[in-house]
């Protein structure tokens, strides 16, 4: 079977999850914890070379302020559960904003190597695509672009995307990372992220062996 390398995941459904089953909205961010620690590691098992997780977005922090504490507090466990497996980890999103979250700055400057099986994690924090192209756009305006446009990016350390698994039954991409996603396969799963089994994940995975991958050629 074909692996791909670089596999983006878009954990949608927690709220709907929370309200089908009797819970407020902000309790459904923290059950999508134990499911992303799982597919990590089955990511590792196939032999994925790199892993981005969708945390939240600049627009998300327009929700009411009770959901926005609770997703920021989820994706700082999030990324502390995954700095204790073996990974490269490195955190992507706008710091300059009061928005994102203090505790993972550490995570930002540099790709935090905490292990040696190979495995590059990102995690997507206070991202916005906007924000992720202004480097480039500035590039262009000042005659710096460089031949690898992604090389122009704030999410510059990302590579481009092979497999994009999206939960949650919507089938957009809602602004993630548009220059590493633009010849990305997308795979959705009906089911919400909480409600994650490991035979989704290998669903898409015989689902992407069978794509016709040309990058347009």
């Amino acid at each position: 079977m074909r692996i791909p390398d670089h596999i983006g995941i878009i954990p949608d459904g927690n709220r709907r999850w929370a309200v089908n089953n009797g819970f407020s909205k902000k309790d459904g961010y923290q059950k999508g914890l134990e499911p992303g620690l799982k597919l990590l590691r089955l990511c590792k098992e196939v032999g994925v070379k790199e892993l981005t997780y969708y945390g939240f977005t600049m627009d998300n922090t327009k929700r009411p302020s009770i959901q926005t504490e609770a997703f920021t507090q989820a994706c700082i466990d999030a990324v502390k559960m995954i700095a204790k497996e073996d990974v490269s980890l490195l955190v992507v999103g706008n710091t300059d904003t009061p928005m994102f979250p203090e505790e993972l700055l550490p995570y930002t400057e540099k790709r935090q190597d905490l292990g040696d099986e190979g495995i590059k994690v990102n995690f997507l924090v206070n991202y916005g695509w906007h924000w992720d192209l202004y480097n480039l756009i500035k590039s262009q305006r000042e005659g710096k672009r460089k031949s690898n446009i992604i090389d122009s990016l704030n999410s510059n350390d990302i590579s481009q995307i092979d497999l994009i698994i999206r939960w949650g039954e919507r089938r957009r991409l809602s602004g993630f990372l548009p220059v590493q996603s633009i010849y990305s396969d997308i795979y959705v799963v009906d089911s919400y992220w909480p409600d994650f089994k490991s035979e989704d994940f290998y669903a898409a995975l015989q689902w992407y062996d069978k794509q016709d991958i040309t990058y347009g050629g």
